[in-house]
């Protein structure tokens, strides 16, 4: 695809972070209008932190993206209607979800026969899977005992911000109007339909950009488990899309250019750069403890993945093992996929 010219890129790019900062607003607005209907609503599921975690573990599933479910969470948060430890549970679950949807699709498509064997059609979904669930859930441990921390560092109660003559106030405006003429409940979905329109957007942007320079300049160095951890972190945290990442890599991993081994520091950095969007969307809701908390995650993911690159001929031979277990027969693998849909349930129910 050819390069489109700098000026109709920078506009294109200019309108859909406007969309997308627009979305986020009318979606906090939304919330805070809808909070007796939504906070009567969540008392029936979200009656408890593990129930957080179950319920934004499996919206992931239903609404196909991690992304607009911790978006969704921070918005909740931004209304007070869940507590700080529950918005990190539901960021968390986010992620957790937003790793098994791959497998779902892959799954889909050796039932579909789109792929002769199993194990080539999930192969980097679950590799992606088994990557991200080793990184969060040590990530979940230790931050839920960390989140304390969080909340008497920043007062969970916050004043409104002061009005002003500012970008802010003009969408505040905008998401006023919107919510009087539409109604809240359907501007919320506006929202949500609006967030799910700018990163189509943005990931069309992303396509138009040369992927093959990309590949060129950086293929030697992920050689080096270090610089391809960062390429993967930093590409990820640039666009804020994981898609596009991915698509940088896979092609040549795909074709044999790129070994397991130098992929996965990829993967990994690409897990971490994943929560700038949710940061960019806990600051633009003007939440503290929610920058703080998201901030708390992305450090004690960050940390966590430094471990297991020093601890690399280690954590490669498991992950190995894991996915070959998993696949090694069809019985497993149905195991694991029931395994996948039952344990956010359970979370739910018996929270």
């Amino acid at each position: 695809m050819p390069e489109q010219p700098t000026v109709v890129l920078s506009v294109r790019l200019l309108v859909t972070i406007l969309l997308f900062l627009f979305a986020i607003r009318l979606l906090g607005a939304t919330t805070d209008a809808l909070a007796p209907f939504l906070q009567r609503n969540l008392r029936r599921v979200v009656v408890g932190d593990a129930p957080a975690l179950g319920a934004s573990w499996f919206a992931s599933y239903v609404l196909a993206n991690g992304s607009i479910v911790a978006a969704l969470s921070l918005s909740l948060f931004s209304s007070h209607l869940i507590v700080p430890s529950q918005l990190f549970l539901m960021i968390i679950g986010s992620r957790l979800g937003a790793a098994a949807i791959v497998i779902f699709i892959g799954t889909f498509d050796y039932l579909n026969e789109e792929l002769d064997s199993l194990r080539e059609s999930v192969s980097m979904g679950l590799l992606a899977f088994l990557l991200t669930h080793s990184i969060y859930l040590p990530v979940l441990v230790v931050g839920y005992l960390s989140m304390p921390l969080v909340q008497t560092t920043v007062p969970v109660e916050r004043t409104p911000p002061a009005t002003g003559a500012s970008p802010p106030d003009v969408f505040s405006a905008l998401t006023g109007s919107l919510i009087d003429v539409l109604g809240a409940g359907v501007a919320f979905i506006v929202a949500i339909l609006c967030i799910f329109l700018s990163m189509r957007l943005f990931d069309r942007i992303l396509k138009s950009l040369d992927k093959q320079r990309l590949r060129r300049r950086y293929l030697s160095r992920l050689q080096n488990k270090w610089a391809s951890f960062f390429l993967g972190l930093v590409i990820t945290g640039l666009t804020t899309s994981v898609a596009f990442s991915l698509g940088v890599i896979v092609p040549l991993y795909n074709r044999g250019h790129v070994k397991r081994n130098e992929i996965i520091p990829y993967i990994l950095g690409a897990n971490i750069g994943t929560l700038v969007d949710t940061l960019i969307i806990a600051v633009a809701l003007d939440t503290p403890v929610g920058v703080l908390t998201v901030v708390l995650l992305l450090s004690i993911g960050l940390l966590v993945t430094l471990l297991t690159l020093v601890l690399y001929p280690l954590y490669t031979p498991f992950i190995d093992v894991m996915q070959n277990e998993i696949v090694g027969t069809k019985t497993y693998f149905i195991g694991f996929l029931l395994t996948l849909l039952v344990v956010p349930l359970l979370l739910i129910v018996l929270g």
